[in-house]
């Protein structure tokens, strides 16, 4: 009985352990890409800054609101 009960529970399954491997391996390869678009992310955004609108706009000649 204890045999069967030892082989019934086991060593740990080798699909399973497959299966874990591969999504540590896919969690991984997100997290490297999540590293990446946000560095590209940085750059653009400091791109955007340099050339904003809004910094152009010269504010000591700025027009009167219509009121």
């Amino acid at each position: 009985m204890a045999k069967a009960l030892l082989g019934y529970v086991g060593g740990p399954d080798p699909r399973m352990l497959t299966e874990v491997r591969r999504l540590q391996q896919r969690v991984q390869d997100l997290e490297s890409e999540l590293i990446r678009m946000q560095a590209e992310n940085d750059a653009l955004t400091a791109v955007a800054d340099e050339h904003s609108l809004l910094r152009s706009i010269d504010l000591d000649q700025r027009e009167p609101a219509l009121t």
